[in-house]
């Protein structure tokens, strides 16, 4: 069966990685000329941070933490997977990566009073 293997769990866990690798390279430019914006004059970064209170804004900052989260975990998991001895429970290490980068998104979000 071609293509079979990408519905294992594990594949996928490897393709969420991978995804939120890119697209957290992708947000970096943004975080560059935000900075700019800082070191360009108070004023400027304070009619930018004006911005940030709309509730789409706040909807993609979850996005964000949640993609940078997933992506400190899928590294925790890989590192796990390399340096401890082979344990059968990957996909639990999988499956805990997910939710320990949807549990520190959320707890973004409902402090940033969305």
């Amino acid at each position: 069966m071609i293509g079979g293997h990408r519905n294992h769990p594990l594949w996928l866990a490897f393709a969420l990685h991978r995804v939120s690798g890119l697209l957290l390279s992708l947000f970096l430019p943004a975080h560059f000329l935000v900075l700019g914006l800082a070191i360009d004059g108070a004023e400027d970064l304070d009619g930018f941070l004006v911005l940030t209170e709309n509730p789409v804004v706040k909807l993609a900052e979850f996005g964000l933490v949640f993609l940078l989260a997933v992506h400190m975990f899928g590294g925790l998991r890989l590192l796990a997977l390399e340096f401890l001895a082979w344990s059968p429970r990957q996909k639990t290490y999988a499956a805990a990566s997910l939710a320990g980068g949807f549990f520190i998104a959320c707890g973004f979000l409902l402090s940033a009073g969305a």
